[in-house]
């Protein structure tokens, strides 16, 4: 792991409290820099609420349950992503990871249609991401399933999308949107908002196989939707740190939120114990 700067007594205090809305933590499907319960003992440590856990593979509703459990004073929040191992969009696996505890839906993310398509963008000198190491190992052993759909032909989102939408809003769940590409995501929000989900994230705008321009951002911050600006797009080399700014500055501060997207082994560590 690569030496990283430790954070400031300012920095600190400005995150007293705070989330992290998109954290991958261990045990995984691919190797992790940190465990859940070590990294909520980290947040208690240096005065964070609580932490997302998120897994391109499982549901993490009931491991959230036994970090809060465990370690007291931290709201560890579990999620579900709609790729391929849970059955991509299966209105059954929404409802059990709601009925489970989990807070957050993203759209596919590795296993969608765009990020399937754009997987050899990554500009040169940027870390490639650690689940394309595990899809090309599956690829190899002749485990290669289709990608996972939201919208048809004509760019009109399938009825399981709608059928995850209206589980999302019946249980008052957070949608994410995931690596769906810009276009689906312009068609995904207004849905969503629509069909009554409360609180809509777009992932990682500025990751490579997003790259939502400003004024796409405008439009759906319009409905209500929060842009997810995560540290790794910039600090892995997918954009430089100055776009990202002038694109919160632009969207408007009140419509961003930040998070780390943090757990790989090559990468800071998500949170430090000290500060």
């Amino acid at each position: 792991m690569e030496t990283h700067p430790t954070p400031s007594a300012r920095a600190r205090e400005i995150v007293a409290g705070a989330y992290d809305t998109h954290v991958h933590v261990a045990p995984d499907v691919v190797p992790r820099v940190i465990d859940d319960l070590t990294l909520a003992y980290r947040f208690l440590a240096v005065g964070m609420k609580g932490f997302v856990l998120k897994s391109h593979y499982v549901q993490t509703g009931e491991r959230a349950a036994v970090v809060r459990r465990a370690v007291p004073g931290v709201d560890a929040l579990g999620a579900l992503c709609l790729n391929v191992p849970v059955g991509g969009l299966n209105p059954v696996a929404v409802e059990i990871a709601a009925r489970s505890g989990a807070r957050i839906v993203w759209f596919p993310t590795m296993d969608s249609v765009n990020q399937r398509a754009t997987v050899g963008e990554i500009p040169a000198g940027a870390k490639p991401p650690m689940w394309l190491a595990l899809m090309e190992e599956l690829k190899a052993e002749g485990i290669d399933p289709d990608p996972v759909l939201v919208v048809d032909d004509r760019g009109d989102l399938l009825p399981a999308a709608h059928d995850v939408l209206t589980l999302i809003a019946k249980h008052d769940l957070t949608l994410a949107t995931g690596h769906l590409s810009a276009s689906e995501i312009m068609t995904l929000v207004p849905a969503a908002a629509a069909a009554g989900v409360r609180r809509i994230i777009v992932t990682h705008p500025e990751f490579p196989s997003q790259r939502l321009a400003v004024e796409q951002q405008l439009e759906l911050a319009a409905h209500g939707a929060l842009m997810e600006r995560c540290y790794t797009t910039p600090a892995t080399g997918k954009i430089p740190w100055d776009e990202m700014i002038e694109h919160i500055v632009a969207v408007g501060a009140e419509h961003s939120i930040l998070s780390s997207d943090l757990g790989q082994p090559t990468n800071p560590p998500s949170k430090t114990a000290s500060p």
